[in-house]
């Protein structure tokens, strides 16, 4: 019989200056005693995606106990939509504002897991690094580049392992800013589907996300440029790895061969923070909650319930 859940969802008031904003989260917490009480935050990628993809990591509540708190980031999903905002207002620091303050609307800054999926992963990364909080028990940073030019780098080498003709075809329209063409498009997206997620169909809850992360362009285009291959946007040059020292907190890292997110950009983070256990999964391109759901699982509560002493520079 499957379990009935306690779910609520809220809006934290988010102040920039002299305007507020509406923070969207939902909270999945298990009716049953068992499992850990420290709750798992969880942070979409992106940037402009919703946290619809994230829901399979709600199973983590309902099997093992552990409350989930999910949240849409702003400019989209259920959390306001900022529009007609200057374009200066997307940038890292208000993201990582805007998670430092749920975190303390929902009054859980003293015991709390962060786990950031792409875009997700750099923004809990950062928000690790430059707040130091104390309550952060455990970092899970999956599928997520500790700086763009390597970022940038590994999607080119990816990209070099396609016959010539097709990378070419696709750099000359990226150089050229014809991505709207068909055979751009239809190159593109057998890359995507090849290296973000590769079954077939994609889960509705995926679609669902980048549907409204394709309705709302203007943050990514604004962050990360509209070309895959050559970063732009005001990340376009954006590196963590000098503060990376600065966590503190037994972290994991996750990713697989296929990932859109190759190793060499996540080298960095097993390089600097020093308790770390990176695991590499063996059947998954960018989403392993669909394309490995029970080895991430797995993963993630071996995770939350290791010590430091077990997870220090071990690599699976």
């Amino acid at each position: 019989m499957r379990a009935v859940m306690d779910i609520s969802t809220g809006r934290a008031d988010f102040k920039q200056g002299s305007e507020t904003f509406l923070t969207w989260y939902k909270v999945i917490k298990s009716p049953t005693t068992g499992g850990l009480d420290r709750p798992l935050i969880v942070v979409h990628g992106g940037p402009g995606m919703t946290h619809y993809y994230m829901l399979p990591l709600q199973k983590l509540s309902r099997i093992e106990g552990i409350p989930v708190i999910f949240y849409d980031q702003l400019g989209n999903g259920e959390s306001s939509h900022c529009d007609n905002i200057h374009s200066s207002f997307w940038n890292l620091q208000t993201f990582v504002d805007e998670l430092d303050n749920l975190i303390r609307h929902l009054g859980i800054s003293d015991n709390f897991d962060l786990l950031g999926h792409s875009w997700g992963g750099l923004l809990a990364a950062s928000y690790a690094a430059s707040r130091t909080p104390s309550g952060l028990k455990h970092l899970i940073i999956s599928n997520a580049a500790a700086d763009m030019k390597l970022m940038e780098k590994g999607l080119n080498n990816l990209l070099d392992t396609y016959p010539a003709d097709f990378s070419r075809m696709i750099r000359r329209h990226e150089d050229e800013g014809t991505m709207n063409s068909f055979e751009y498009a239809e190159a593109i997206t057998e890359f995507v589907h090849n290296h973000m997620c590769t079954l077939r169909p994609w889960p509705s809850e995926l679609k669902t996300s980048v549907l409204a992360a394709n309705a709302h362009p203007e943050i990514i285009e604004t962050m990360m440029g509209s070309r895959t291959f050559k970063k732009a946007g005001v990340l376009k040059d954006y590196s963590i790895i000098d503060s990376l020292p600065d966590i503190s907190c037994p972290t994991l890292l996750i990713n697989s061969a296929l990932d859109e997110v190759q190793n060499i950009a996540m080298q960095p983070f097993a390089d600097k923070i020093g308790n770390i256990r990176w695991v590499k999964l063996e059947n998954s391109s960018h989403m392993p909650m669909y394309e490995e759901p029970e080895r991430k699982q797995d993963v993630l509560l071996e995770s939350q319930c290791s010590s430091a002493e077990t997870q220090e520079n071990a690599i699976i």
